[in-house]
């Protein structure tokens, strides 16, 4: 492995992980802070996620192209943007990342390192929810770095900030932070039994994104 390629791979753990760290974090902050309101703990979950992913895409993207995201890592190689290898390495990285990143986060705040989630997220609307959140992020994607790349992480950020707020699900959107999620019992979590359907969810909204932002940005 050349040193390029463990750069890239380096970038996407790290990334991963922060990110992570942001989400999980900033929900257990917000939610000791909020007083049990949970519009106010959401949209400082928001806030803190939004600013995170602008830094980290920006910081990031020239050297990995900013995927932290399996579903944004199949896109690529769907697209031949990303050799099968490469591909691979990236989604082991943001899968180990978003567990460092998910542990970080617990031990910053005195809790242990890993705890299954016991916060409940299923049924159709939620799915729908991840569906949505997910083929509006890869038609995004698509569009911004085909017509705007030096925009990406505002309005990919943008995007991500919008569906914490419009989907049911409060937009997840990545597989890896979706398993992430779950070794954390805490106000961003997930049970572990519930990560499958989002799953799903989240790949049927892949193939969709990749199959509309083809066809709108050949």
């Amino acid at each position: 492995m050349n040193d390029n390629v463990q750069r890239k791979i380096l970038a996407e753990a790290l990334g991963t992980a922060l990110l992570v760290a942001t989400v999980v974090g900033s929900g257990i902050m917000a939610q000791r802070l909020a007083g049990g309101n949970v519009a106010v703990a959401l949209l400082a979950n928001t806030l803190a996620t939004a600013a995170a992913l602008v830094t980290l895409i920006a910081v990031l993207g020239p050297v990995s192209g900013a995927h932290f995201n399996p579903w944004v890592t199949l896109a690529a190689l769907w697209n031949g943007e990303l050799p099968l290898p490469l591909a691979l390495g990236f989604g082991a990285a943001q899968f180990l990342g978003g567990l460092g990143g998910a542990a970080l986060a617990n031990l910053m705040f005195d809790l242990p390192a890993f705890t299954p989630s016991s916060h409940v997220r299923t049924g159709s609307g939620q799915w729908l929810g991840e569906f949505t959140a997910t083929f509006g992020l890869l038609v995004v994607i698509r569009g911004i770095v085909r017509q705007r790349p030096a925009a990406a992480p505002w309005v990919i950020a943008g995007w991500i900030t919008a569906a914490y707020w419009f989907t049911s699900s409060t937009s997840f959107a990545n597989v890896a932070v979706t398993f992430a999620r779950a070794f954390s019992d805490t106000f961003a979590g997930i049970r572990p039994v519930d990560v499958p359907g989002f799953a799903v969810a989240q790949g049927l909204g892949t193939i969709g994104g990749i199959w509309v932002g083809k066809r709108l940005w050949p």
